[in-house]
């Protein structure tokens, strides 16, 4: 695998403290995988879709999308929903990574395709050992089929 082979870890999350924090995490779980932050739904898609400022970028979906769900815009079930009626999209991991926790979003993601559903921890130490987790999991551990 060459350097430009290494998928990106999509990190979408509308709060810059949350989003701080969760690439200290994958920073700290020193992945080769470049994190890349991006604020809403509309954003993700264009990212994934390569439209407006990604309009450049080499089409290599992500290893996986850390996906938050209440974001202006466009919700992260939105994004979901986007990306599981899409047959390219459709196998790309996506884990919820929201301080929801009402029953109503909980079953919802699963209903759409969420990959995973984690509630983010109120505690910092908890939150970084969950983020790193995570990254070490989905961008280095897990096995998915080979892209088209």
């Amino acid at each position: 695998m060459t350097p430009r082979d290494i998928r990106t870890i999509l990190l979408v999350e509308d709060s810059l403290a949350d989003a701080e924090m969760a690439m200290d995490a994958l920073a700290e779980a020193n992945l080769a995988n470049p994190v890349i932050h991006l604020e809403d739904g509309v954003d993700c898609l264009d990212y994934l879709y390569c439209r407006g400022e990604w309009s450049g970028r080499e089409p290599l979906d992500p290893a996986v999308v850390l996906l938050d769900i209440k974001m202006p815009r466009m919700s992260g079930l939105e994004v979901l929903t986007h990306l599981r009626s899409d047959e390219r999209f459709r196998r790309v991991p996506v884990v919820i990574l929201s301080s929801s926790r009402e029953e109503s979003d909980l079953a919802r993601s699963w209903d759409i395709g969420a990959n995973a559903y984690v509630i983010k921890p109120v505690d910092v130490d908890q939150f970084f050992e969950a983020v790193r987790t995570l990254g070490q999991f989905w961008a280095v551990l897990n096995q998915g089929p080979e892209q088209a």
